[in-house]
């Protein structure tokens, strides 16, 4: 479905995102190369005639940048990139989990309402009959118009709730069709009862399953994520240092571009103290830790709905049981 295809884009979208994240950990290295060939006029008032008129230049070097992970901001950056791009993974598989839920819950309900069209069908059959035998009576004199007049109202709202059913199942198989990629999906009429019971579970599972719902691990990585980003901010407090480099050659000839006498160097470092920028890295701190604060919060409410879901779950396939052997029992 497309709930699907766009999870599926977004975790395309986080590993690119991790993959840039991770490249800023390397040295950037471009190469450049340039030449020029030029000729100086011979009219001016400036003349020198022991100068060739005509000149050219070729340079090829290589430079490179790194930045020292001192205070670990890159580091963190990647991991909080990381933990993003698996909360998306997880997120994708709660996408496909109630999916699976949705098509599920379409389908019985489809059934369900093959169910009420079975049922009201015999109804007005039942009622059809019941309605011409009362006029039948009504001629020969043992009821009244009244009579008639119930039966055939009778028989109009089970004909009436016929047509409502016919309709509202018309958009359940909609529905199913958009939410398994079919359009136009048609299904014959089935029974409900046909359809296998899901099993209890086993008293004594363990809490600890429900760490392995992909709403709970994508909270726990949110709330990894935030915590990284955290180091981050704290970092840009501190000073950044960088290492430059240049290597390459430059000449007047390109004959003589690779001689040993055209080789040029040079090597830097740098290093960036923010001195006065207003508060605005210490308030990305806290702008930062409210977020921690938030998927904290996120994260203990996913364990809780994952509990109350279970418990939930568990009462209803209870109740069905007890219905079910109650009524095997009364036959």
């Amino acid at each position: 479905g497309p709930d699907a295809l766009i999870a599926a884009a977004r975790i395309e979208e986080a590993d690119a995102v991790l993959r840039q994240v991770d490249a800023a950990l390397l040295p950037q290295i471009d190469a450049n190369a340039t030449g020029s060939r030029s000729r100086a006029s011979q009219t001016t008032a400036v003349k020198t005639p022991s100068i060739s008129p005509i000149r050219g230049s070729a340079k090829l070097n290589l430079s490179t940048s790194f930045e020292l992970d001192v205070w670990g901001k890159l580091r963190r950056a990647s991991e909080a990139a990381r933990a993003q791009a698996l909360g998306t993974r997880y997120a994708s598989d709660t996408v496909s989990l109630g999916l699976a839920a949705s098509v599920t819950q379409a389908y019985l309900n489809l059934r369900a309402i093959d169910a009420q069209l079975l049922v009201n069908s015999d109804s007005v059959s039942s009622q059809s009959r019941s309605t011409q035998l009362t006029r039948t009576r009504f001629e020969g004199g043992i009821v009244s118009q009244l009579d008639v007049q119930q039966a055939e109202g009778s028989l109009a709202a089970y004909t009436a709730a016929q047509v409502q059913l016919e309709k509202t199942r018309a958009l359940a198989e909609n529905l199913l069709g958009l939410l398994v990629g079919q359009p136009g999906l048609k299904l014959a009429a089935g029974d409900l009862r046909s359809l296998p019971v899901p099993p209890v579970p086993p008293a004594g599972l363990p809490s600890s399953l429900l760490e392995a719902r992909p709403d709970v691990r994508q909270a726990e990585t949110d709330l990894i994520a935030a915590n990284a980003k955290i180091g981050v901010a704290k970092a840009a407090l501190y000073p950044s240092i960088t290492l430059t480099g240049t290597f390459g050659r430059e000449s007047k000839d390109l004959s003589q571009l690779f001689s040993a006498p055209s080789a040029i160097w040079s090597l830097g470092a740098g290093i960036t103290q923010p001195i006065f920028e207003g508060g605005r890295l210490r308030a990305q701190v806290e702008q930062v830790t409210a977020q921690q604060k938030q998927s904290l919060e996120s994260y203990r409410k996913s364990v809780q709905t994952a509990f109350r879901e279970v418990n939930d779950a568990l009462v209803s396939l209870r109740q069905n049981s007890e219905a079910e052997d109650a009524y095997t029992g009364a036959m």
